[in-house]
């Protein structure tokens, strides 16, 4: 019966530990980020902070890399799943641009994902196990020109 009580208590802990961090982040952090990048569009955090407005309407701070006209973005949450089938529309504010693009999760190949990481997350621990890994989200730009290097 001790078991029992224990292995509920540690469950209930847990689930109130995850509403914590979801509070944290959605009612906290998330929303500074976003102000912060786009009160100071060229402040260092605007530099690998996007903010990304996904096919459902939500908008929401990521981290990201432009390489001319693709963006790269790690989806460490639940919200690439509204482009896992790929092509989706989705906008960027990027350094105070807004940009339409068309994003889609790479999910065959390893060694792109990798590449791509090692630019976009270099300080990434490497004993982190790997179902904790991000998935790869590819923005491509509408009719934009190359990002100036």
């Amino acid at each position: 019966m001790a078991i029992l009580k224990w292995s509920g208590i540690v469950v209930a802990a847990l689930i109130l530990g995850l509403l914590a961090l979801r509070l944290l982040y959605g009612v906290i952090a998330n929303p500074r980020v976003m102000d912060e990048i786009t009160t100071s569009p060229n402040g260092e955090r605007a530099g690998i902070v996007m903010a990304l407005t996904l096919p459902d309407g939500r908008t929401l701070p990521v981290n990201y890399r432009r390489e001319g006209n693709q963006v790269y973005a790690g989806a460490d949450g639940r919200w690439w799943r509204t482009l896992r089938d790929g092509d989706a529309p989705v906008t960027v504010l990027i350094r105070g641009e807004t940009l339409t693009g068309h994003a889609h999760v790479v999910f065959d190949d390893p060694a792109f994902k990798a590449d791509v990481f090692s630019r976009l997350r270099p300080t990434v621990p490497s004993w982190l196990p790997a179902w904790l890994d991000a998935h790869l989200v590819v923005i491509e730009l509408d009719g934009s020109e190359p990002a100036p290097p």
